[in-house]
């Protein structure tokens, strides 16, 4: 086997395993006609993105590079600025109580919509991905899975439930719609206590006006079945108030509770049994998803990349020297 051949085979292995070997790409897309402040929140073990909260203007994109095994949440800040008296930055909407840009380890605020991640730890694996309006909404969110295999559905909010939030539940003056939970504190609402089962917590009266708007978002802490989405391979992109008009909105918005063949896989099932997404998300989060605000942590790590960040460099050299000695033993076995 000449060089020409060995560098061929180099090429040949680094496309199958350059892939997983990087985790994925999560692209943030705002579309909305104002300024947004989005926050980014590892979950415990996972490594920073690069930043965990920055300013995101219309039509603006920002792009990171997730490692193999990453997990946490994105999520919009809305109507940011400095206080005129503390000199603390603050938000309207999904605050997350740094008193900065940056979030700094610190999760979001109720009521926030929330995108959620899981990715495969190899290559291979699934990735799991949801929209969450279990903690309230107060932005429009879908996440679209580009180039893997699988279902890859896309999932999420394009509806803006501020419009039809209902009075009790109102924020302000309309920028966000609280849950139920966050507004009453019960544990039929919140799950927990004597309802801390999917047996014992049904979706309530409130919840089911998010899931009739918003078909593929969680709407209460148990909705697995048909919240949760797998997909193998993809990059991401998370987009802040999608237009209503585009096939998102044809393929979101007009299902109904009639079409419960659609699980969040993808795949037909019996409301009485668990999904194959919400089976692997449990085996991964233990319980249920971890329960939101329970699965969370991380510090920051301050990235100069403008644009593109990425904290992956170790993951590039140990990829290459790999694949190098697979293609270099592979040529002198070939030359006995």
């Amino acid at each position: 086997m000449d060089y020409y051949q060995t560098f061929s085979l180099f090429l040949v292995l680094n496309l199958l395993f350059f892939k997983g070997t990087l985790g994925a790409t999560i692209t943030l897309l705002n579309k909305c006609d104002y300024t947004i402040w989005p926050g980014v929140l590892p979950n415990a073990g996972s490594p920073d993105l690069g930043s965990t909260g920055f300013e995101l203007s219309s039509g603006g994109s920002k792009s990171f590079q997730a490692t193999p095994g990453w997990s946490g949440r994105i999520w919009a800040r809305t109507r940011c600025e400095p206080d005129p008296i503390s000199g603390l930055w603050i938000c309207s909407t999904g605050d997350c109580g740094s008193g900065q840009v940056e979030c700094n380890g610190s999760g979001a605020t109720p009521p926030a919509t929330l995108s959620e991640f899981t990715l495969g730890a190899a290559p291979g694996d699934h990735d799991y991905y949801d929209v969450s309006l279990v903690d309230g909404f107060n932005v429009p969110m879908i996440i679209d899975a580009e180039g893997g295999s699988g279902s890859c559905l896309t999932t999420g909010c394009a509806s803006d439930l501020n419009q039809h939030c209902p009075n009790e539940l109102r924020v302000g003056a309309g920028d966000a719609c609280n849950s139920a939970c966050g507004v009453f504190g019960t544990p039929e609402y919140c799950c927990s206590g004597p309802n801390a089962s999917p047996d014992t917590c049904t979706p309530s009266a409130y919840s089911q006006i998010f899931k009739s708007s918003c078909p593929r978002a969680y709407s209460y802490a148990f909705d697995d079945a048909t919240s949760t989405y797998t997909c193998v391979g993809a990059d991401y992109t998370i987009t802040f108030c999608p237009s209503l008009t585009s096939q998102q909105k044809s393929s979101l918005d007009s299902e109904s509770s009639s079409t419960g063949s659609e699980t969040g896989s993808g795949s037909g099932f019996d409301s009485n049994s668990e999904s194959e997404s919400a089976s692997g998300f449990r085996s991964l989060f233990g319980s249920y998803k971890c329960h939101k605000k329970f699965c969370v942590g991380g510090g920051q790590f301050m990235s100069n990349a403008s644009n593109i960040v990425t904290n992956s460099n170790n993951v590039f050299a140990w990829q290459f020297m790999l694949i190098f000695i697979i293609a270099t033993t592979v040529t002198q076995l070939s030359s006995l």
